[in-house]
């Protein structure tokens, strides 16, 4: 059994999430609880700092070569190998989104019910409350928007969305423990992944020159992937994405990213910027901008340096 619980602060999700775990006696994992069991085993303290204050730095490397993001991933992973687990945020919903016997929980509120609860939790003044909900929310939405790239907010995330403004601690817990043990006793065998239909759909690049740096690439026997992530590079106030990136190219093999452009120095311009924006935003993210003319000289570079490690 494993479920995942989203929460909206002042919506009492984190209280509901504690009553649950008492109800149903099983474990539960949270981010102070990662922060402390697995970061220091990879993390110095100025990283451990930064982990704690920028969602963008999980995205950076650690010194064993995996992002701390990642690092993250595998200890949540290994977790629910053990058995039943309830994991309270950390993005569990999207790292367990096939899970086939998962239950995604996002807890919510109004917003007047919300500054009124941190008000009375915290004894702050009102303009305080609403400034502190703001920010927390803003935190916990940039988190999944710079990890995932998705929309914390977006309700197909979730199996299931409660609104608390009328619910209590108890029985909010109690609706939710009655569903995982509903879902759990009904459960299907797991779908086969939607992936492995996809493989071997014909890539649809959007200008030519895509289509010949692709061509290129297959004579020199190196494999690559189309447009295969969009980095958020730029926020509004309220935390959703203004402005993303999508490289052209990734190539595996040298974890890097290749952005085709033309001579047009007003979009070289542009480019320049999303990739400054991208390596300040996501340390230890390889990224270059690559103009025609440059082709079959890179590919060479990366063929030759391919082969040197095949020769070793």
């Amino acid at each position: 059994m494993l479920i995942t619980v989203s929460r909206q602060t002042g919506s009492m999700g984190e209280e509901i999430t504690h009553q649950l775990a008492r109800n149903m006696n099983i474990r539960l994992l949270t981010r102070d609880m990662a922060m402390s069991n697995v970061f220091p085993d990879v993390a110095s303290r100025h990283e451990m700092h930064m982990l704690a204050e920028s969602p963008a730095f999980f995205l950076a490397k650690s010194s064993e070569g995996l992002t701390f993001a990642e690092h993250l991933e595998i200890r949540l992973k290994a977790q629910v190998e053990q058995g039943p687990v309830i994991i309270f945020g950390m993005g569990a919903q999207i790292v367990f989104a096939d899970h086939p016997n998962a239950l995604h929980v996002r807890i919510t509120a109004s917003p007047q019910v919300r500054i009124q609860r941190i008000i009375e939790k915290r004894g702050l003044e009102l303009r305080d409350a609403e400034r502190f909900m703001t920010l927390s929310d803003r935190k916990h939405k940039r988190y999944i928007s710079t990890i995932y790239s998705k929309d914390w907010s977006d309700p197909f995330l979730y199996n299931v969305i409660l609104n608390t403004d009328n619910l209590g601690i108890d029985e909010a817990a109690q609706f939710i423990q009655c569903m995982a043990e509903h879902r759990q006793s009904s459960a299907l065998p797991a779908e086969v992944p939607a992936a492995a239909e996809e493989q071997g759909q014909q890539v649809i690049f959007k200008h030519p020159s895509e289509e010949e740096f692709a061509r290129i690439l297959d004579m020199h026997g190196l494999d690559w992937e189309y447009e295969p992530r969009t980095f958020p590079i730029q926020w509004d106030a309220e935390g959703n994405v203004t402005q993303a990136f999508s490289p052209d190219f990734y190539l595996p093999k040298f974890d890097t990213y290749i952005e085709l452009t033309t001579m047009d120095q007003r979009y070289v311009a542009q480019k320049k910027k999303k990739v400054q924006a991208l390596r300040k935003l996501y340390p230890g993210t390889n990224v270059n901008i690559v103009f025609k003319r440059d082709f079959n000289t890179l590919v060479k570079r990366f063929g030759l340096m391919k082969e040197a490690e095949s020769n070793e």
